[in-house]
């Protein structure tokens, strides 16, 4: 068993510098593309990390782990994480943070409808019926005034990148990855990093960028993306998932978005509507029940 300390320390990491990354993206878009931000985030932290590993003899992974640890850092790191910083152009940190936190519901569905068929119970019927509900509320709250919603496509878009997330997380569970942390993760970050640099090239989002007009707050941004949001905080989740039951690594969904609504408030001058406070209660609830009576079981 790991030490105490040291689950502590990687539960903080996650729930602390990962809820901070929604405002740090949001700064970041403010002089990159979300495709640029996004490449440029991964691929530095995972070629970090692996010249570490390299450092640490750790043993190169096989090809089956290759190809494994490579599709959860495609659906987790480019789909799920890219379209969160695609969506952030148009939807506040604070609303995308809330959607992302729905992670445990698809979860708890794909375990029913997917090989697992785990039937879940009533407790688990009661939190996918309440988060349901907040998130269609959430998401009914686009439309094109700015003043009273949110742009629908972005909130739809942070829905799938839920989703990716989720199926990227049970992919990674019951497939053979590299067993050393860090050349898991800088696997998944290289590849997902790698998928978000082709997109940005085919959309021609590097052509647009003025080396001149980056701002000092938004490298800043970028470097803590870098630093705390991918070497120390996704290293952490990563290592939780092999060391702490999921179960408890799950409650970031549900501590990410207060730390990401408080630094939205504090930073950005975010401001929740009534609706989307009452959508928040909602999905917090649900992501809760689903959780704790998971760990009951």
């Amino acid at each position: 068993m790991k030490s105490k300390l040291t689950i502590i320390l990687a539960f903080l990491a996650v729930y602390i510098f990962w809820g901070g990354t929604y405002v740090g993206m949001k700064i970041a878009l403010g002089s990159f593309n979300p495709f640029v931000m996004a490449s440029i985030r991964h691929l530095s932290a995972g070629l970090i990390l692996f010249t570490i590993s390299r450092f640490r003899k750790d043993p190169l992974p096989t090809w089956i782990e290759l190809k494994n640890s490579a599709i959860v850092g495609i659906l987790l790191l480019c789909i799920g994480n890219g379209l969160v910083a695609y969506a952030e152009k148009t939807v506040p940190s604070s609303i995308a943070s809330l959607i992302v936190a729905s992670v445990p519901l698809w979860m708890t569905l794909l375990n029913w409808m997917g090989h697992d068929k785990e039937k879940p119970s009533l407790v688990h019927i009661l939190g996918l019926s309440l988060g349901i509900i907040g998130i269609i509320l959430l998401v009914s709250q686009g439309s094109s005034d700015k003043t009273t919603g949110y742009d629908i496509i972005g909130m739809l878009l942070l829905c799938v990148a839920a989703l990716a997330w989720a199926t990227g997380s049970m992919y990674a569970r019951k497939s053979n990855i590299p067993k050393a942390a860090l050349v898991n993760v800088s696997t998944q970050m290289l590849a997902g990093g790698s998928t978000l640099l082709v997109f940005s090239l085919l959309t021609g989002q590097w052509n647009t960028i003025n080396p001149s007009m980056i701002s000092t707050n938004a490298l800043w941004a970028v470097a803590y993306l870098i630093i705390f949001g991918s070497i120390v905080g996704y290293t952490a989740y990563i290592w939780l998932m092999q060391h702490v039951h999921p179960t408890w690594v799950s409650t970031y969904a549900f501590v990410n978005p207060v730390v990401a609504v408080i630094l939205g408030w504090i930073l950005l001058k975010e401001t929740l509507h009534l609706q989307s406070l009452l959508s928040a209660l909602i999905i917090v609830v649900a992501v809760s029940l689903i959780t704790l009576a998971k760990k009951t079981r």
